[in-house]
């Protein structure tokens, strides 16, 4: 994978536990994260890892970060090779090039895994509109390309959710008995509610949370846009904001939070591990999904959502389609991107306890018993069992 260090990419951690628990060995090839050493062992599972590349920005810097990261992953699977033979290999979107190593192992009986991640053309055109232009149509049509050349070439096709796997099914061309729809639960016997930790809401009374990547077409200048309504129009100096994460726009969001007199209600967490996200979750009020309407948006699945269930947290968010699956009567919702609607059914929930505790509770039963990781297990696993019956990769 290239977008994400391991195990700090948590769909793809409980994958390689979830193997490893089913008598697999596992290779991982990923970028190296801050202070992360090139090759290590954690809990048996093999890490190989590259230096990352410097942060693109245009599109020539987007194909020399993809052909970069392309050769590096290359060079270790081959490292991967000397130390053990292996039978399948997985690639995780974005991006989608790793298509063309899976057909090189292919001669040597390696099955090509796709675990579909992202919707790259829709990355596109939740971030660039419909392209008008000659470059912009050109760019979208070769996503489309990489994308169908990678549903082409895998030999199973995992997907995060329903719309995920209708449009592999739909737009590329996989065979429905050929895909298997593997959400990225919460591990509900480690993400669960535990003590608060007071000092987190610095003097104040509700402490609200978001979690996520930081991204241009992630929208998180929505949740500052929500603080100030919260504490300038509204008044409410008793609400902090914590915003946790990090990506390419975190400079630009900690500069519009001080331009919106926000930098004594809202902070910024940068990269933040489980440990922290238990302590935060578990001392605030509510999460906040307010992920703004987009092609992508609407059939993305966001693991915030499930991971505030997780914790017991009540959580608001607008009605997105996906994010409705996820969170069924668990959440309060606002339509599509009404910024008003949001604030005034964030501020309800925040002055009445009782529904805050029956809204928690839910959710957290709902992740215990609908979205918790161990059944995506099976249904994952299961996929390598059809894959490799007749193989010799299990120990």
């Amino acid at each position: 994978m290239q977008n994400l260090p391991v195990p700090l990419d948590r769909r793809v951690w409980l994958e390689c536990r979830a193997l490893k628990a089913a008598g697999y060995e596992v290779s991982v090839i990923c970028p190296q994260g801050p202070g992360d050493p090139a090759y290590d062992v954690l809990e048996r599972v093999h890490l190989y890892k590259y230096a990352p590349p410097r942060q693109a920005a245009g599109p020539v810097g987007y194909a020399w970060e993809f052909v970069y990261c392309w050769i590096r992953t290359a060079l270790l699977s081959l490292k991967v090779r000397r130390r053990r033979r292996f039978h399948a290999l997985q690639a995780c979107n974005p991006p989608d090039t790793y298509w063309a190593l899976a057909r090189l192992w292919r001669p040597f009986g390696v099955r090509f895994v796709f675990d579909h991640h992202d919707l790259n053309p829709e990355v596109f055109r939740s971030r660039f509109g419909e392209p008008a232009s000659l470059a912009g149509r050109s760019q979208l049509k070769a996503l489309l390309w990489l994308e169908r050349r990678t549903f082409r070439a895998a030999h199973r096709v995992i997907s995060t959710n329903t719309s995920y796997q209708n449009i592999a099914v739909g737009r590329g061309g996989v065979p429905r008995e050929l895909s298997t729809v593997v959400r990225s639960g919460p591990d509900t016997t480690v993400m669960r509610p535990g003590q608060p930790v007071p000092e987190l809401r610095r003097g104040r009374k509700h402490l609200l949370v978001w979690l996520g990547i930081m991204g241009p077409q992630d929208g998180v200048d929505v949740v500052l846009r929500i603080a100030e309504q919260v504490i300038h129009r509204y008044g409410r100096t008793d609400v902090g904001f914590a915003l946790l994460g990090f990506g390419d726009c975190l400079e630009d969001l900690k500069r519009l939070a001080s331009e919106l007199r926000l930098d004594e209600h809202v902070e910024f967490t940068g990269r933040v591990g489980p440990e922290e996200i238990a302590r935060y979750f578990s001392t605030a009020t509510a999460g906040l999904s307010p992920d703004p309407f987009s092609p992508l948006n609407d059939v993305s699945t966001m693991n915030k959502t499930m991971e505030y269930m997780a914790f017991g947290l009540p959580v608001v968010a607008y009605r997105l389609t996906e994010t409705a699956v996820t969170a069924g009567e668990c959440a309060v919702y606002a339509d599509p991107d009404d910024l008003d609607g949001f604030v005034k059914e964030l501020i309800a929930l925040l002055d009445d306890p009782p529904r805050r505790a029956t809204l928690g509770a839910a959710g957290r039963h709902r992740a215990e018993t609908v979205l918790d990781w161990r059944r995506q297990a099976e249904a994952y696993v299961a996929v390598y069992d059809s894959i490799l019956r007749n193989q010799t990769s299990r120990q």
